[in-house]
């Protein structure tokens, strides 16, 4: 539970809007107001906005509150905007908050969970909707008979008892056996200083299925995809991290300023590697080998003997095909572990030969 910490009784005349809308007026030349309080609520307020924001306005504050629990449900003064987001505030007063897993019991600060709440503004329910009002206005037993909000959204727990906003808690989808949850994706990749606002999705085919993030860079800034690839493999596990990315002036907006996701425009992610990537030196006997089963099963033309099998579009399924195409051509002992040790083409196949040659075989010939 997060204890009541705000007592948030108005900072005076102000104006309130969707961080959307803040950065519209931003980006037509609107220059501030001394005397105005910025109330930024709706979706999350990125650092970079809050940065652009506080030295033309009086205050600027971050709300958060669905409209199931009579609308803001906390409040947090911005002061500065030096961190890689901007935290959610403490419940003001007659609310309650929880940080709760997937059984609702309480998780740890620093471990993401379901934010739930609770206290005077919690609305009945859903009009001529008792099933969704049962599934959304529930009563764990770790609140002792008070009822609570399932807000959906995924949060976790500083040791100030603000809040950092991680992302929607039901856009978990699942992918090759993994269940992931895409808010979690889209703040690893909000923390790159690049990076303005995010969204990930899953893309489905009648073919496969892919992870894609959508990115509006900060103006003036400029990102290569390859880059972001190998800095979310230093945050988050290799099957959460999109395959290809879409890089977009604006989000598309409803009226209301929030994302409009039907309108995001389809992914076209291009599979073969950059032409710096490509090497232009001869593989060796077994390089080629691989590069054959890999060519088959990605149906590229063009693959870099250094680059990575997970950046060439390879994942955990397709390497379990390629490993048992390649022990039959090439070493009946080849472990499927290898392809995560030696996650290149030149690197396996360095590692092929090695163990070849050290059993006392002739290394692969027969890739002409």
């Amino acid at each position: 539970m997060v204890p009541h910490n705000v007592d948030y009784t108005g900072a005076g005349p102000g104006r309130e809007a969707t961080p959307a809308l803040w950065q519209m007026l931003l980006s037509s030349g609107w220059e501030g107001d001394p005397n105005l309080v910025v109330l930024c609520g709706g979706e999350a307020l990125t650092p970079g906005l809050a940065a652009a924001l506080l030295p033309r306005v009086k205050e600027l504050w971050n709300m958060y509150g669905p409209t199931e629990t009579t609308i803001w449900s906390s409040a947090l003064k911005v002061t500065s905007a030096t961190g890689t987001s901007v935290p959610l505030g403490g419940p003001i007063r007659n609310t309650t908050f929880y940080v709760l897993d997937s059984l609702q019991c309480p998780v740890p600060f620093g471990v993401p969970g379901e934010l739930y709440i609770g206290g005077d503004g919690l609305a009945r329910g859903y009009f001529h909707r008792p099933e969704l009002t049962a599934e959304r206005f529930v009563t764990p037993a770790v609140t002792h008979a008070e009822r609570l909000y399932r807000t959906g959204d995924l949060v976790r727990r500083r040791r100030d008892n603000t809040l950092e906003f991680l992302g929607r808690a039901d856009f978990q989808v699942k992918l090759r056996g993994f269940r992931i949850e895409l808010g979690e994706i889209e703040h690893a990749i909000r923390q790159q200083p690049e990076v303005s606002e995010c969204v990930v999705t899953l893309h489905e085919t009648s073919e496969k299925k892919e992870l894609v993030a959508y990115i509006v860079p900060r103006p003036g800034e400029s990102l290569a995809y390859a880059r972001l690839r190998q800095r979310l493999r230093e945050r988050i596990p290799e099957y959460m991290i999109p395959a290809g990315a879409v890089f977009l002036e604006a989000f598309p907006r409803l009226p209301n300023g929030k994302l409009d996701r039907q309108r995001l425009p389809a992914p076209q992610i291009e599979k073969t590697v950059p032409e710096e990537a490509v090497d232009d030196r001869v593989p060796t006997p077994t390089e080629a080998a691989i590069v054959g089963v890999f060519r088959e099963l990605l149906n590229t033309s063009r693959i870099g003997l250094e680059q990575r099998f997970f950046d060439l579009g390879a994942h955990s399924l397709l390497l379990v095909k390629a490993h048992d195409r390649l022990r039959k051509e090439l070493h009946p002992k080849l472990r499927l572990v290898s392809f995560f040790q030696y996650p290149s083409i030149a690197a396996l196949a360095a590692h092929i030969d090695q163990n070849r040659t050290r059993e006392g075989e002739t290394v692969y010939a027969g890739i002409q």
